[in-house]
């Protein structure tokens, strides 16, 4: 919908506040959206949505990536199933594709890519912050809450403020 939205002229998008910062992005495909469902189309929405916001030069994406895209190893409810260690395990390959991609922030339009992914990057030291694609809409359009920010590293925690 914020691609069809932001085609419409509803959604206001803004990339100048990463011109002079040249933070960088990756993105998460998400199983259920993406591999399972919608397919390509919906991620080239999602890409088109981030750069839109991030600035098209501030996008890395990772290998592979779109319907080819790794699982983060946090969905079909394995999130809340209790085995931590295996969750991790499997999610180690998808720390290491956004690792690969240098970007600085991984974005994630899932609730349950998010967790895993902002646990990952704790667990295994990727020190890469993770944050929902709706923190970096508001951010760039700076509609971002003081309250809001839990998820932004130091770089982008005051921006905007």
């Amino acid at each position: 919908m914020y691609a069809q939205w932001i085609r419409e002229g509803k959604l206001p998008t803004n990339s100048d506040w990463n011109k002079d910062l040249k933070i960088k992005f990756t993105v998460q495909d998400p199983c259920q959206l993406v591999r399972k469902s919608l397919g390509d189309p919906v991620a080239e929405d999602l890409r088109f949505v981030v750069k839109s916001f991030v600035g098209e030069e501030n996008f890395v994406d990772m290998y592979p990536n779109r319907s080819n895209n790794f699982c983060c190893g946090g969905g079909g409810g394995f999130l809340q199933s209790g085995f931590q260690d295996a969750r991790r395990h499997y999610g180690r390959k998808k720390n290491q594709q956004i690792i690969d991609t240098g970007a600085a922030y991984c974005i994630a339009p899932c609730h349950n890519c998010h967790s895993q992914i902002h646990d990952l990057s704790e667990h295994f030291g990727g020190n890469y912050p993770v944050v929902h694609l709706w923190t970096i809409i508001c951010l760039a359009n700076g509609w971002l809450g003081e309250n809001e920010r839990e998820y932004l590293g130091p770089d982008l925690a005051e921006l905007g403020l």
